[in-house]
Protein backbone atom coordinates (compact mmCIF):
# COMPACT_ATOMS: atom_id res chain seq x y z
CA UNK A 1 0.00 0.00 0.00
CA UNK A 2 1.09 3.30 -0.99
CA UNK A 3 0.73 6.48 0.99
CA UNK A 4 -0.31 9.69 -0.98
CA UNK A 5 1.88 12.43 0.25
CA UNK A 6 0.19 15.38 1.75
CA UNK A 7 0.05 18.58 -0.18
CA UNK A 8 1.11 21.93 1.02
CA UNK A 9 0.60 25.12 2.47
CA UNK A 10 1.85 27.71 1.12
CA UNK A 11 2.23 31.73 2.47
CA UNK A 12 2.52 34.85 0.86
CA UNK A 13 4.00 35.84 4.11
CA UNK A 14 5.10 39.47 3.56
CA UNK A 15 1.67 41.11 4.45
CA UNK A 16 0.01 38.19 6.41
CA UNK A 17 -0.55 38.87 10.05
CA UNK A 18 1.12 38.02 13.28
CA UNK A 19 -1.88 35.66 14.40
CA UNK A 20 -2.39 33.93 11.30
CA UNK A 21 1.45 33.10 11.13
CA UNK A 22 0.81 31.74 14.53
CA UNK A 23 -1.40 29.85 13.92
CA UNK A 24 -0.23 27.92 10.45
CA UNK A 25 2.89 27.48 12.73
CA UNK A 26 0.62 25.35 15.30
CA UNK A 27 -1.24 23.30 12.58
CA UNK A 28 1.87 22.69 10.75
CA UNK A 29 3.48 21.22 13.89
CA UNK A 30 0.21 18.80 14.82
CA UNK A 31 -0.67 17.60 11.76
CA UNK A 32 2.87 17.01 9.81
CA UNK A 33 1.46 19.24 7.14
CA UNK A 34 4.28 21.12 5.18
CA UNK A 35 4.28 24.71 5.32
CA UNK A 36 6.15 26.95 3.72
CA UNK A 37 6.64 30.84 4.42
CA UNK A 38 7.59 33.05 1.30
CA UNK A 39 8.88 37.01 1.72
CA UNK A 40 11.23 39.29 0.70
CA UNK A 41 12.18 40.21 4.20
CA UNK A 42 13.24 38.03 7.39
CA UNK A 43 10.97 36.20 9.28
CA UNK A 44 11.68 33.51 12.50
CA UNK A 45 9.79 30.52 11.70
CA UNK A 46 9.58 27.65 14.54
CA UNK A 47 12.49 24.96 14.51
CA UNK A 48 11.67 21.79 13.28
CA UNK A 49 10.87 19.96 9.91
CA UNK A 50 7.54 20.95 8.79
CA UNK A 51 8.03 24.48 8.57
CA UNK A 52 10.12 26.02 6.38
CA UNK A 53 10.77 30.06 5.27
CA UNK A 54 11.69 31.03 1.73
CA UNK A 55 13.82 34.73 1.68
CA UNK A 56 13.30 36.03 -1.99
CA UNK A 57 14.92 39.39 -3.04
CA UNK A 58 13.04 42.67 -3.11
CA UNK A 59 11.56 43.55 -6.05
CA UNK A 60 7.81 43.71 -7.50
CA UNK A 61 6.09 40.25 -7.34
CA UNK A 62 9.10 38.45 -6.59
CA UNK A 63 7.55 36.58 -4.23
CA UNK A 64 4.51 36.18 -5.91
CA UNK A 65 6.72 34.34 -8.67
CA UNK A 66 8.34 31.95 -6.27
CA UNK A 67 5.21 30.71 -4.45
CA UNK A 68 3.49 30.25 -8.08
CA UNK A 69 6.35 28.18 -9.80
CA UNK A 70 6.09 26.04 -6.07
CA UNK A 71 2.69 25.21 -5.93
CA UNK A 72 0.74 22.16 -7.07
CA UNK A 73 -2.75 21.83 -7.45
CA UNK A 74 -4.38 20.49 -4.23
CA UNK A 75 -1.92 22.89 -1.85
CA UNK A 76 -3.54 25.42 0.27
CA UNK A 77 -2.01 29.24 -0.04
CA UNK A 78 -2.73 32.03 2.08
CA UNK A 79 -2.66 35.33 0.41
CA UNK A 80 -4.82 38.68 0.49
CA UNK A 81 -2.94 39.71 -3.07
CA UNK A 82 -6.30 39.31 -5.40
CA UNK A 83 -4.36 38.61 -8.84
CA UNK A 84 -2.03 36.33 -7.50
CA UNK A 85 -4.88 34.66 -6.18
CA UNK A 86 -6.76 34.45 -9.09
CA UNK A 87 -3.24 32.91 -10.84
CA UNK A 88 -3.02 29.96 -7.62
CA UNK A 89 -7.35 29.27 -8.66
CA UNK A 90 -6.18 28.91 -12.16
CA UNK A 91 -3.61 26.23 -11.40
CA UNK A 92 -5.53 24.10 -8.99
CA UNK A 93 -5.08 25.28 -5.92
CA UNK A 94 -7.00 26.26 -3.43
CA UNK A 95 -6.90 29.96 -1.64
CA UNK A 96 -7.54 31.71 1.11
CA UNK A 97 -7.29 35.31 2.67
CA UNK A 98 -5.68 35.67 5.98
CA UNK A 99 -9.52 36.88 6.96
CA UNK A 100 -10.77 33.40 6.10
CA UNK A 101 -12.45 34.33 2.89
CA UNK A 102 -11.81 31.30 0.33
CA UNK A 103 -11.54 32.37 -3.05
CA UNK A 104 -12.66 30.38 -5.39
CA UNK A 105 -13.29 29.80 -9.44
CA UNK A 106 -16.48 31.07 -9.02
CA UNK A 107 -15.91 34.18 -6.71
CA UNK A 108 -12.57 35.54 -7.78
CA UNK A 109 -13.47 37.56 -11.28
CA UNK A 110 -15.77 39.70 -8.87
CA UNK A 111 -13.15 40.11 -6.66
CA UNK A 112 -10.91 41.15 -9.15
CA UNK A 113 -13.09 43.65 -10.71
CA UNK A 114 -13.90 45.16 -7.25
CA UNK A 115 -10.08 45.28 -6.74
CA UNK A 116 -9.75 46.94 -9.55
CA UNK A 117 -12.85 49.82 -9.15
CA UNK A 118 -11.11 50.37 -5.64
CA UNK A 119 -7.70 51.24 -7.21
CA UNK A 120 -9.34 53.31 -10.03
CA UNK A 121 -10.93 55.45 -7.23
CA UNK A 122 -7.66 55.68 -5.07
CA UNK A 123 -5.75 56.62 -8.07
CA UNK A 124 -8.52 59.32 -9.06
CA UNK A 125 -7.93 60.58 -5.74
CA UNK A 126 -11.06 59.38 -3.70
CA UNK A 127 -10.12 57.89 0.18
CA UNK A 128 -11.75 54.34 0.59
CA UNK A 129 -10.24 54.22 3.95
CA UNK A 130 -8.66 51.32 3.94
CA UNK A 131 -9.50 47.59 5.13
CA UNK A 132 -10.76 46.66 8.41
CA UNK A 133 -8.84 46.35 11.50
CA UNK A 134 -8.35 42.57 11.64
CA UNK A 135 -10.28 40.84 13.94
CA UNK A 136 -10.54 37.73 16.29
CA UNK A 137 -13.77 37.26 14.14
CA UNK A 138 -11.53 36.68 11.12
CA UNK A 139 -8.99 35.27 12.94
CA UNK A 140 -11.34 32.16 14.02
CA UNK A 141 -12.23 32.05 9.97
CA UNK A 142 -9.40 31.79 9.08
CA UNK A 143 -8.72 28.57 11.25
CA UNK A 144 -12.03 26.65 10.81
CA UNK A 145 -10.79 26.80 6.40
CA UNK A 146 -7.19 25.68 7.97
CA UNK A 147 -8.49 23.02 10.12
CA UNK A 148 -11.35 21.83 7.35
CA UNK A 149 -7.98 21.60 4.88
CA UNK A 150 -5.43 19.64 7.22
CA UNK A 151 -8.68 16.87 7.83
CA UNK A 152 -8.89 16.15 4.14
CA UNK A 153 -5.34 16.20 4.07
CA UNK A 154 -5.20 13.57 7.44
CA UNK A 155 -7.77 11.28 5.44
CA UNK A 156 -5.54 11.13 2.60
Amino acid sequence: MTTQQLNSIWVDADACPVPIKETLFKAALRTGIPLTLIANHSMRVPPGGHVRFILVPKGYDVADHRLLSEVIAGDLAVTQDIPLAAELIEKGVEVVSPRGEVLTPENIKSRLTMRDFMETMRASGIQSGGPAVFSNRDRQRFANVLDTFCHRQRRR
